[in-house]
C-alpha cells in the first residue's frame, strides 16, 4: 500500500511540474521572445550559456531587481507586467538554461 501512495505522488509532483515548466515556456513565448530569442538591444539570448554567464555571476537577487525594475532596454517587467517575481525567477531559469 505505501508503494502504491509514493508512485501516485510521484505521478502527481511530476504532473505539477509540467505544468509550471508549460506555464513558465508560455509565459515565454508571450512576454520574452521577441528580445531574447535574438538578442535585440543586448538582451541575452535564450539558452545561450555564454549570454548568461555574466549575468547569473551577479546572482538571482540582483537579476531579479533588475528585471522588475528594468535594465538598459528592458523596460520594467519586460513585457510581463502581470509576472510575480517567483515567474521571473523560473524564467530567468529557462532561458539561461542552454537546450
Amino acid at each position: 500500500m505505501k508503494r502504491i501512495i509514493l508512485v501516485i505522488s510521484l505521478l502527481v509532483m511530476g504532473q505539477a511540474s509540467l505544468a509550471a515548466e508549460q506555464a513558465t515556456i508560455t509565459s515565454y513565448n508571450r512576454s520574452c521572445i521577441a528580445c531574447h530569442s535574438s538578442g535585440v538591444a543586448g538582451a541575452p539570448r535564450a539558452f545561450n550559456a555564454d549570454d548568461w554567464a555574466p549575468r547569473l555571476a551577479k546572482g538571482m537577487p540582483t537579476l531579479l531587481q533588475n528585471t522588475v525594475n528594468g535594465v538598459n532596454a528592458m523596460p520594467a517587467k519586460g513585457l510581463c507586467p502581470t509576472c510575480s517575481e517567483d515567474d521571473f525567477a523560473a524564467l530567468i531559469h529557462y532561458m539561461s538554461t542552454p537546450k
